[in-house]
């Protein structure tokens, strides 16, 4: 029995085998694990919907369908709400991207805590001092101290159950513009830092996935390893397979997909002063209906309303 295989068995039964504990298994299967990203709880739903084993909390992209930056403008206490509602609208496990953990140790702990309260089945933090940048724009990346940060990640282990909630660390030393030696000194520092960690994510700004392949190799699988292709999106997924991955993430699709469709959608119907032209190629209401599931609030009203 495969992982997805287990996982459809216990589909809907979080009381057999958690969300934290699905997603460890999904991470730690022999098999490449895709998570595409969600921003709230609509989209949430619809990655869900599509068969997604796993869902991304993307920083950047709730960071932005809330008006923000992507360098810690928005608070913990905000992602912490929009992923309550992803984990409600989805029931799917959800790896929160969360950034640098929003300053030391204690700032780690505690909003770690309160993602596993509210659901989330694990987080991954990066190496950045705090506030952080997005790992695409400009050039100025500080990373932190290598025993500092492992400080980070035991605080967390220490804070949250390690079967039921994912730790996963990230190293930002390709986008600092290190090489691949400190790269793997600050891999092999979390990953032996007794902090518990479940995986290692490696980033990477390029347009080829040369640096994050030699990585790979030169990791030899002591923990999965995580990749985020956003810029290295040609690159087939058996080339993936073939390196070792554990899993890749889909890390912004969504939103960007979401920002061309709603202005597109705007630009006819204010050129047009109507939305005739627009029905055909929009969600018909039945649709969002279903994916909030009406229907169920139909039925009870017939239980429960006299």
């Amino acid at each position: 029995m495969t992982a997805y295989d287990e996982l459809n068995e216990f589909e809907g039964k979080s009381s057999k085998l958690s969300l934290g504990y699905q997603l460890l298994k999904l991470i730690k299967s022999e098999e490449l694990t895709f998570l595409m990203e969600a921003h709230d709880a609509l989209s949430a739903a619809i990655v869900a919907e599509a068969g997604f084993p796993a869902i991304w909390a993307s920083g950047f992209s709730i960071s932005t369908s809330l008006g923000y930056r992507d360098v810690n403008e928005c608070s913990w206490t905000q992602v912490v709400d929009v992923v309550e509602r992803m984990v409600d609208a989805s029931c799917k496990p959800i790896l929160v991207d969360g950034d640098s953990g929003f300053g030391n140790f204690n700032n780690a702990r505690i909003f770690s805590k309160k993602l596993f309260e509210r659901g989330a089945a694990g987080i991954c933090i990066e190496d950045k001092v705090f506030p952080k940048m997005n790992s695409f724009v400009g050039n100025r990346h500080p990373l932190a101290d290598i025993g500092e940060f492992c400080g980070r990640l035991k605080a967390i282990r220490d804070t949250v159950p390690k079967d039921e909630f994912v730790l996963i660390a990230r190293t930002e030393a390709f986008i600092a513009g290190q090489g691949i030696d400190e790269a793997l000194d600050r891999a092999h520092a979390y990953a032996y830092a007794n902090a518990g960690v479940d995986g290692i994510l490696i980033h990477s700004r390029r347009h080829e996935p040369n640096e994050v392949f030699a990585f790979s190799d030169a990791w030899k699988n002591r923990l999965p390893l995580v990749i985020v292709p956003t810029k290295y999106y040609t690159t087939p997924a058996s080339e993936y397979k073939n390196a070792g991955i554990s899993a890749a993430i889909w890390a912004n699709h969504n939103m960007r997909a979401a920002v061309n469709a709603m202005r597109s959608i705007c630009q006819v119907v204010l050129k047009e002063e109507g939305v005739k032209n627009v029905e055909d190629g929009i969600a018909d209401l039945s649709e969002v209906f279903s994916l909030l599931d009406y229907d169920e609030l139909d039925i009870s009203e017939g239980i429960y309303l006299s």
